[in-house]
């Protein structure tokens, strides 16, 4: 399947979803990488992740860009040549990147029972307002995982913990929206959270204010 989505949260700003369906041979022939993403790509063991690694770049194609604008700093985050941001993610059969002039960091995630055993690893505060009980309870861990993954991606310090430096505020699932802030190592930075939900998947962007 070509192009699921493109959303454009504003002017500066698009986000493209792409449902990887293609075989990886598909694929394969119809993107040019760089040496050093073609080595990448070489040593990749699984053929979902390099489905997921080449889709990311017929996004690219779509917003106008190659492989080639495409680079990797020496902590492993995407930058584009142009001086624009960009951040990107996958999961299962989806992938999606972002591109803007403003701070941005996305995340995809699967809705899955799985991440309740590990809630405790990753929210604190957020247990105040989370109601075990509810229906709504997976899906809202899943916002809060993206958040603070889409956070940390725009920080891009590995020593950042989401339970202890990351706090993602009060939020009901129909605003689409909320707000978080990261304090870590005497910096405090606050950022716009924005997400929706894509068949079973939660689609998490952020905006570092």
């Amino acid at each position: 399947m070509p192009l699921y989505k493109i959303i454009r949260p504003n002017a500066a700003t698009q986000i493209l979803i792409w449902k990887i369906t293609e075989p990886f041979s598909e694929l394969n022939q119809q993107i040019v990488l760089n040496v050093n993403n073609q080595n990448r790509l070489d040593g990749m063991k699984s053929e979902m992740h390099q489905r997921a690694f080449l889709s990311v770049r017929k996004a690219l194609q779509q917003a106008g860009y190659t492989d080639f604008d495409l680079y990797y700093d020496t902590f492993g985050k995407p930058h584009l040549h142009d001086g624009k941001h960009i951040s990107i993610t996958h999961s299962h059969e989806f992938s999606a990147i972002i591109i803007s002039t403003e701070t941005v960091g996305i995340d995809i995630e699967l809705q899955r029972n799985k991440i309740i055993k590990i809630a405790h690893k990753f929210c604190d505060s957020e247990f105040q307002f989370l109601d075990m009980d509810s229906e709504e309870y997976i899906r809202k861990l899943t916002v809060i995982w993206g958040a603070k993954e889409a956070i940390f991606k725009i920080r891009n310090e590995k020593r950042i913990s989401f339970k202890d430096h990351i706090n993602v505020h009060s939020f009901e699932l129909n605003t689409k929206q909320n707000k978080a802030k990261l304090h870590f190592n005497n910096v405090l930075k606050n950022f716009n959270i924005h997400f929706e939900e894509i068949e079973d998947f939660t689609l998490v962007y952020a905006f570092e204010k």
